[in-house]
Parts: C-alpha cells; structure tokens; sequence
C-alpha cells in the first residue's frame, strides 16, 4: 500500500481535508493519520465511517450548478476547471494521471466523481466519459508522425486524424471529441506549440479539429501580464460545432502594463520561511553562471524581481533553483517564491478563494509551473459564455446531439 492513494487518502481528500484536520476530525495524532496515509497501519472502522460521512456532507454543501456540463482532461490542478466553473458550468468528468496533481485536485475541488487516470483508457472507450456539452483539454504538445501521411497521399489512400496523429494524447482528446461531439471545447497549450515541429504540429491539429471534426476553429495566444505580475503566454484553441458569432482574436485583451506587480502577491517578509533564501553556494553559483554567459554574449542566467516588476513566466522546472524568479531582498541573499506565493502568481489563490496545498514544495512547484492562469481562462469563459449558451439552445444542451452523424464513433 505504501506510495498508493489507499481509501484513507481517498475519502480524506474527498473530505477536503488536511492530514492536521483529519487528525483533529478523528481525534488522533498526526503521526497516525500520516501512517494511515502511507499504509503502514489502518484505520479502525469508525474513522473511516466519520471520513465518509465528512465527505458526503462536503458534496451535499456543494449547490448543484443548473448550467452546462463540461469535463476536464489532462486535469493538472483544475486551472480551467476553475475559469469555466466562474460562468456556471459543472465539471461532470475529471482526468489527470499524476498522482500529486490528483491529490491537489482532490483536496479543492469536492465531486462526486472520482478523478480518472490515463486518459488513453477512456478514449479507447469513450462511452465511459459522461454526455458533456464542452471538452476542455490542457493536451501535452507531442511531435506527430507526417511520414505515414505523405505516403498515403502519394498512394492515393484516404487517411485522417486515425493516422496523423496515432500515438499522442492529442489523438485521445480528438477521439472524445469525436464521439461525443461537444457543442465546444478548448484546447491550451505553450504558445510555442505553432512552431513546434517546424509548425507541422500545429498545422496538423488545426487540420484534424476542422477538416476531421467539422468544428469552426480559432486560436490565439494570449498573455498573462495584464491579470497578473507573469509574462506567460499561451494559446488558447477555441471550436464550436455549429457556426456562431464568436470571435477570439477580435476580444479586448488589456493592455501590458495595467496589470498588478509582484508586490500584490508577496506573502509579508516577516512571515516568509528562511528556507526560502538561496544559500551562500547556490547563490554564488548562479552569479557566477550569468558573468560567464554574459561575458560570452548570452543572456542566460537568473532573473531577479522586486516589488514593482513582473516576471518571467513559472516552469515546472522552478523546484531546481528557482532561478527564473528570484525575489530581490535587499542587504540580503535573494529568495525563491514560496509555493502560497506561485499559487497567487497563477492566480489559484486570492482573497475570498484559498487555494489549498498539501503536497510538498517540489511537487507544488511542477503543479504551479505546469498550469494555466486561471483570470486568462476567466476572460476566455466570460468571451464564450453567450455563445455558449446560444449553441445549447439550439442543440437542447444534451451534451451529446444524437441527431449528429457520429463521424468516428
């Protein structure tokens, strides 16, 4: 059991609890919810009767939302569960394969329905998945196959999506979109994505949701400075079924420079751990590193940030060295940002929406620079949000139109 998710973790998770509330809730010490937790003892038959009951409770707190349903794969930590969630849709299916993300998942999101693993097992299956009326899909960027392709065209041979794209976890998420046929989804991903591949990637994708799947397709990339103190780009793939007024490059992004500075998420300095601080050696070796590269030229190296500045954009890296972002602390050695601080970076956390954390620092800093800002994806939600509703009407909002030719199915 040790290193597994046993049903102990489950129902605490699904609770929403903590491993210190869990240990008050059961009136036991830390220590024994923590060896409960890795498997090295068990729970007597009333803790796990309290746990079920704090998790049914936390589920019936949870007013059922009357809107559209969407699902959520390659989850992460639900940055665009959260965004879609704002303009009343309800997450009726979740997938994210690492279990450290499904416990961060678990802990802020209470659901009634358990988080899927790998989601090549439902797109072989895509009954499985619940009728939805939007996909939402943060799919890794992986390189497809165009050699299988040229041949066909060059023998004459029909080919589609079942051969451009086999192989990739793209090809699963346009396996559901197939079978389902949502009346939208959206698609995220690095804005390097349209050069991945010299852009064959790209072209490929934009050729399978168009000219496979019959959607009306648009994309943009969009930063995050104006929402929050982060350069971070992405784009954003936007298709509906049915043709509709939407416009995604018309929608009145803000302009750089208007948005919040470093200072709005800095926890206080007083109450910052001083495990934070680079220590003297690390310190010296990232200076080190910049004068060379610099001497050469190159411009590689740490970056450092004060108060009134925006960063670079957070990786999944950050856990390393933390030295894309370093926080200036004058007369002292700089400091990485504390995970509190990532979670407001990506605006996960903020006044009125605590966002929990229960993993540890390296973990929570490959969640936080793996995911997607969540007031980008608001805008995005609030943009579609009429013609959302708008598709539904005219299809009911049946999530699954089965009066539409399932061409793939």
């Amino acid at each position: 059991m040790r290193g597994e998710r046993n049903d102990f973790t489950r129902l605490r998770e699904q609770a929403g609890l903590t491993l210190e509330q869990a240990a008050s809730l059961l009136a036991v010490t830390p220590r024994t919810v923590y060896r409960y937790e890795n498997g090295t003892s068990q729970p007597n038959r009333l803790s796990i009767r309290t746990l079920k009951e704090a998790a049914r409770q936390r589920v019936a707190d949870v007013k059922p939302s009357a809107g559209f349903a969407f699902i959520d794969l390659f989850a992460g930590i639900g940055g665009l569960r959260l965004g879609f969630e704002s303009i009343g849709g309800r997450c009726v299916f979740t997938s994210e394969w690492d279990p450290n993300s499904q416990k961060t998942y678990a802990l802020n999101f209470p659901d009634n329905h358990p988080i899927a693993g790998d989601i090549r097992d439902y797109s072989r299956d895509p009954d499985r998945i619940p009728p939805h009326d939007l996909l939402l899909a943060g799919f890794p960027c992986q390189p497809f196959s165009i050699a299988g392709v040229s041949k066909k065209n060059a023998l004459g041979r029909p080919h589609g999506f079942l051969c451009d794209t086999q192989g990739t976890l793209f090809f699963d998420t346009a396996q559901i979109i197939a079978h389902h046929r949502p009346a939208a989804f959206v698609l995220e991903n690095v804005k390097n994505l349209e050069s991945h591949d010299q852009g064959r990637t790209f072209r490929t994708i934009i050729n399978v949701l168009t000219n496979e799947l019959g959607y009306h397709v648009q994309h943009r990339v969009i930063s995050s400075e104006p929402w929050v103190p982060q350069k971070r780009e992405r784009i954003f793939i936007v298709g509906f079924r049915e043709p509709t007024g939407f416009d995604l490059s018309a929608l009145d992004v803000p302009l750089p420079g208007t948005g919040p500075k470093l200072g709005t998420i800095l926890e206080p300095h007083d109450e910052v751990d001083p495990k934070y601080t680079l220590t003297e050696k690390l310190w010296a070796y990232l200076q080190n590193y910049k004068d060379k590269h610099r001497a050469a030229g190159n411009g590689f190296g740490y970056s450092l940030f004060g108060p009134g500045d925006v960063t670079r954009t957070l990786s999944a890296r950050y856990y390393k060295d933390g030295s894309e972002v370093l926080v200036d602390q004058p007369s002292r050695r700089p400091r990485r940002l504390t995970p509190l601080e990532c979670a407001r970076l990506m605006g996960f956390d903020r006044p009125g929406r605590p966002w929990r954390i229960e993993v540890s620092d390296t973990q929570a800093y490959r969640q936080f620079g793996n995911a997607v800002v969540v007031p980008v994806v608001e805008f995005v939600a609030r943009a579609m949000q009429p013609w959302i509703d708008e598709a539904l009407a005219r299809s009911g909002g049946s999530g699954t139109d089965t009066g539409l030719l399932r061409r793939h199915g």
